[in-house]
């Protein structure tokens, strides 16, 4: 196609609609209720239908007996400037289907959504979006290359992992998935941008290589990944929309999930950050339940005395944050602790579970903090539609968000935080009050809806207008969307020392990188334990350095993870955070690429992260605990122009070599290397 500016709108003839922007084009086919879609490369998206569940059955455009359209006003709005369209489809026996479509000047994506529309009230828990059973790849086409399909999880508990599978196969992906070509990069990113209502889901199959059977992007997911024990809820009235669904067509699939990633902020800004990347501390990996007073202050002592002088410090501070069990400090040592922190310059943080209940049967009857004695636990915990409690998830029973003692319950721990001058806030275990249930509030049907609604009643107190300070909201255990209500999201579950915990921890930066600073200011890659977890054994050196590489070129929340009583972890900390070549990549703020995401459920070792000058920091991790290897590195893989000379500068070593067409790297078992590489005959 050629590459336009304007949207252009055609009716090629009485069965044929044609929008039209030079990357992306939609025919839409009024004889069957059909569409197709085609963009730059080898992709298309070819006999496409929409449909809806109701009465027990799914109605599909396809069955309705007219299909008309009109044209809207002209669209100006985050997306840019382009038009709109809609396609109606009715017939006397069913709810009217109305397909909106929205192209824009110079994207490769176009956005649609479903809305059903009936005279009475309708009711429906699934609405299909983009459905189809044809293939994505014309039938002369020369694929040259796997299809491979990425299956982003719903949330990221249970130490879940991103799933990037050649075909064969048959996967659902949530929210967003990725079909792509690993050797030329080309791919088609599918996913929701609206979060407020539906958890959507992505079923893919595939019975031979290289060939999709079917495709169903959804609103109405659930099942084991989503932590739902009941099915979704329904959403009823007179007009139901789906959510607005992103469809794009790249020749970098990594470029796709990074747009998609913006066409999000588009639809819903995210929460804004004007600080840096929070350095630190956290409790958990170092005592878990066994934290204390004296561990909680020696570890402040110890960075503001002999740690933040050599240079680990953002914006002349650290947090100091306690994790779980943070109760087992007495009030007055609570108090003296807090001040100790601030004294030595230090802002203190702290940990909430708002939509879990971990008490035992008999703790039920508890009154609720900030209820008065009106609300027992038993009273706001989530139930089903027999008035059932739901099953627990990790020894936690889910708290209803819609519920009045749940929000009172959110008023007194916040006052609490607040009165004791908390400065960053971790919020673990969300997923629970995203969970389907029966909800107090009669008009909030579904789960999302509900965790949207606690969720911002949460954020709205910790919000600098209410607190008249910035303080820094972090989401630990939670569903990646919504995202509009923290700073940072937890990119992997629980993340310690071993190259085993880097691996996985990387599993999910090589997929989910692109979220950083879009969906959220920063990517958690949770406490950097550089020594040695109260869980494990110490670490190798390697295994260390490993893992506080890993950190580093997440994008960064940096919060160190362990007890410097040890001698070891404090000999660590003072050799490795010296080193201001490194802290300055974490300052930055800015996550890494992966330079290939073919894996499987296994990380990239090869990350990437290209300057405004030219520059490209090259990290290039060894996953082998016990074996050397020797990896090369493909600089026109990393985007740089070929023939060039680099001079590639080892951050860690401080040594420096020249380099060209390859970046050949030595790596002892466990050990990464992160590289800044300059071109030298510019």
């Amino acid at each position: 196609m050629d590459h336009g500016n304007n949207v252009n709108v055609s009716v090629e003839s009485e069965s044929l609609v044609r929008m039209d922007n030079g990357w992306v084009r939609v025919e839409i086919h009024l004889d069957n209720g059909e569409y197709s879609a085609v963009g730059q490369g080898l992709f298309l998206l070819q006999g496409v239908r929409s449909a809806f569940r109701w009465k027990g059955r799914e109605y599909h455009t396809g069955l309705y007996e007219r299909h008309k359209w009109r044209e809207e006003d002209a669209l100006e709005n985050g997306f840019g400037s382009g038009k709109h369209i809609v396609v109606q489809h009715e017939d006397p026996r069913l709810p009217r289907i109305e397909q909106h479509f929205y192209l824009y000047e110079d994207s490769s994506f176009f956005l649609t959504k479903v809305v059903v529309q009936h005279e009475e009230e309708i009711r429906t828990n699934r609405i299909s979006v983009i459905n189809t059973n044809e293939d994505l790849f014309d039938r002369n086409a020369d694929l040259g290359d796997e299809l491979y399909a990425l299956r982003v999880p719903y949330d990221n508990d249970k130490w879940v992992r991103y799933l990037a599978q050649p075909f064969p196969l048959e996967t659902e992906s949530y929210e967003v998935a990725a079909l792509f070509l690993p050797d030329s990069r080309q791919g088609l990113i599918l996913g929701s941008i609206t979060h407020d209502q539906w958890k959507t889901g992505v079923r893919i199959k595939g019975e031979q290589a290289g060939k999709l059977d079917e495709l169903d992007l959804y609103g109405g997911a659930t099942g084991m990944m989503t932590r739902d024990s009941q099915p979704h809820g329904y959403l009823k009235g007179t007009r139901v929309e789906s959510p607005l669904v992103f469809a794009g067509f790249f020749a970098d699939y990594r470029d796709g999930l990074e747009k998609y990633g913006w066409a999000n902020t588009c639809a819903v800004p995210p929460l804004p950050w004007k600080l840096g990347a929070p350095f630190g501390w956290n409790s958990w990996s170092a005592a878990m339940s066994n934290l204390d007073y004296e561990l909680y202050t020696s570890t402040s002592d110890f960075l503001h005395q002999e740690v933040q002088p050599l240079g680990f410090q953002n914006e002349n501070t650290l947090y100091i944050n306690f994790d779980a069990f943070w109760d087992r400090l007495t009030k007055s040592e609570m108090e003296d602790a807090l001040n100790r922190v601030r004294r030595n310059g230090h802002k203190p943080g702290t940990y909430w579970t708002p939509f879990a209940f971990w008490g035992s049967p008999d703790q039920m009857v508890s009154p609720v903090e900030g209820t008065d004695g009106q609300y027992t636990y038993s009273d706001i915990l989530l139930r089903d539609a027999d008035g059932e409690i739901l099953p627990d998830i990790a020894g936690g029973l889910a708290i209803d968000p819609t519920h009045p003692g749940a929000l009172q319950r959110i008023d007194w721990f916040t006052n609490k935080m607040l009165s004791e001058g908390f400065e960053y806030i971790k919020l673990d275990f969300m997923a629970h009050g995203a969970l389907e249930g029966r909800h107090d509030n009669p008009d909030i049907t579904t789960g999302i809806a509900a965790y949207n609604y606690g969720l911002s009643y949460l954020a709205s107190k910790l919000s600098p207008e209410a607190t008249g300070k910035s303080i820094f909201i972090n989401l630990s255990i939670a569903p990646l969307f919504p995202y509009a209500y923290a700073h940072s999201r937890r990119i992997s579950c629980d993340v310690f020392g071993t190259i085993a915990d880097t691996e996985y921890l990387l599993n999910s930066l090589t997929h989910g990188w692109w979220m950083n600073n879009t969906l959220y200011r920063f990517n958690d890659p949770d406490h950097s334990v550089i020594y040695r977890s109260c869980n494990q054994e110490a670490t190798t050196r390697h295994e260390g350095r490993s893992r506080l590489t890993a950190s580093v070129i997440a994008g960064t929340v940096l919060l160190l993870g362990d007890d410097f009583r040890y001698e070891e972890a404090a000999w660590r900390a003072k050799a490795w955070l010296k080193n201001r070549e490194i802290l300055e990549v974490a300052r930055l703020g800015k996550t890494f690429r992966p330079l290939e995401g073919n894996w499987q459920d296994r990380a990239s070792d090869t990350f990437m992260l290209l300057n405004h000058d030219q520059s490209v920091y090259i990290a290039v991790f060894n996953f082998d605990g016990q074996q050397s290897v020797r990896k090369s590195v493909p600089l026109h893989r990393a985007g740089l122009a070929p023939g060039g000379i680099y001079d590639a500068f080892d951050l860690w070593e401080g040594t420096a070599s020249e380099v060209q067409e390859e970046l050949a790297v030595s790596l002892e078992p466990a050990e990464s290397k992160l590289f800044k590489l300059t071109l030298k005959n510019k």
